[in-house]
């Protein structure tokens, strides 16, 4: 490949100094810091930074720095390169799935939706089938509505005042006011469910996964079919996810957020 210097695009190589800055040990900047990190100036790292977010490879949080965004991830996922998260996840979540007999799901909240950053799939018929980097509504999903029930009240406060609740069967809660009394039942009782809301014959539950500092990351969930997926067994279900979920946190316990 030609790497001669003239046929080098200056602003891809300047967003990917702004992209190379963020780390483990600095998952999070500020414009002006991120300015004196790359010796750009503020307006072209704001520049940079507004082009990223808009493609969601760069997110910017509640507190209005800005942090890597699920773009990379979904880029990522296509490569067959190291991938931290389903590396230290996939065990897990495959013990939970072996244990549960269903589909297990790890998920977060991006862009106002349930975002699947890893899966382990059921050895019984009739599988689910979302797949890894897939997205979900928040209102048709136990994961979507078990993060948003534990999300900031800033990030509840945009959902609402930029999503309406779409239908997907005759269960799904499409109404406002139903939908805020469930997120708080969820925090009360700390799961979340899905009885046939996203897709009729489909049922599935959440519970959350916290990082060292006791706040919900991510969500892990099983789902199946109603045939096989009987809500008397829900708190053996739980259980059973409890379990992966603490290993989970363990392996995950560098991570401030997902």
């Amino acid at each position: 490949m030609n790497t001669d210097s003239k046929n080098l695009n200056q602003s891809i190589i300047k967003a990917f100094a702004v992209l190379d800055a963020f780390t483990n040990d600095k998952k999070e900047w500020g414009v002006r810091e991120l300015a004196t990190k790359t010796g750009y100036n503020k307006s072209t790292v704001y520049r940079l930074l507004s082009t990223l977010v808009s493609l969601n490879a760069v997110q910017q949080n509640d507190n209005e720095k800005y942090q890597l965004g699920s773009k990379l991830f979904e880029l990522g996922n296509r490569v067959s390169i190291y991938k931290s998260l389903r590396d230290l996840t996939n065990e897990p979540i495959q013990k939970v799935a072996l244990e549960i007999q269903e589909t297990v799901l790890l998920g977060i909240l991006k862009e106002q939706q349930a975002f699947h950053i890893n899966k382990a799939d059921s050895l019984q018929g009739l599988k689910i089938s979302t797949s890894i980097g897939s997205y979900a509504p928040v209102n048709g999903s136990a994961i979507g509505k078990l993060l948003l029930a534990f999300s900031s009240i800033e990030t509840q406060k945009t959902f609402f005042n930029s999503i309406s609740l779409e239908s997907f069967t005759r269960n799904t809660i499409t109404s406002t006011s139903k939908f805020k009394k469930e997120l708080l039942q969820i925090q009360q009782q700390q799961f979340a469910l899905d009885i046939e809301e996203s897709e009729l014959g489909l049922v599935c539950i959440a519970i959350p996964i916290y990082n060292k500092k006791g706040k919900v990351i991510a969500g892990i969930s099983a789902s199946g079919p109603s045939s096989r997926f009987k809500m008397e067994n829900v708190s053996s279900y739980i259980q059973i996810l409890q379990k992966g979920a603490n290993t989970i946190e363990q392996n995950l316990s560098d991570f401030d957020s997902l």
